[in-house]
């Protein structure tokens, strides 16, 4: 793992919202590094890191949801990366509250900026978290909306688990990752 995406949309406006789980883990990861994601490149919020002597970058896409691959696929081509060299995270209706899923590989489950990454790197071929946020509604008042009090306490605990599952991922691989935060 190379580079590590957290997907959401930019702006104050959708801090802490559904969609934007994958920026509030990558926010919660770095915190816990001690890693800066302030850099801009490549349409992307970066910071970086060194892990067993390699650099790890960490990406927020600035570019809204359904065209994060442009930037991801920047990325991809200025650091000269294979896909499988990235890992994503990223919320999904399809999951209930709460659940966290790794996989190795997968397609974009109908989720639009996976399928935008998948898109401009013309593979689907790397790892990915995906976090549970549930129906509700319509599909974008929901994506869109925040966490009710109750929701957000459960959220809160599950975006840190998210967290120390990346971490997991980087110590243990992602397999072991996916047998201790995979629950049925």
């Amino acid at each position: 793992m190379k580079l590590i995406v957290g997907l959401g949309n930019p702006g104050r406006q959708y801090a802490h919202t559904r969609h934007n789980s994958g920026f509030d883990v990558l926010d919660i990861f770095a915190k816990k590094k001690h890693i800066r994601i302030l850099s801009r490149q490549c349409h992307c919020l970066v910071g970086s890191f060194e892990h067993y002597g390699e650099q790890i970058i960490l990406a927020k896409p600035q570019t809204f949801m359904n065209n994060s691959g442009l930037a991801v696929g920047e990325l991809i081509r200025k650091y000269h990366l294979e896909p499988s060299d990235m890992l994503v995270i990223y919320d999904d209706l399809d999951l209930p509250l709460g659940k966290i899923r790794i996989k190795p590989q997968g397609s974009s489950g109908g989720h639009k900026g996976m399928t935008s990454i998948i898109r401009h790197i013309h593979s689907s071929e790397f790892p990915r978290i995906r976090i549970g946020i549930g129906r509700g509604g319509t599909v974008i008042n929901h994506v869109l909306s925040r966490f009710n009090r109750k929701d957000r306490v459960e959220m809160d605990i599950t975006l840190q688990e998210t967290a120390d599952a990346l971490n997991a991922i980087l110590e243990e691989g992602i397999e072991a990752a996916m047998n201790t935060y995979n629950r049925a």
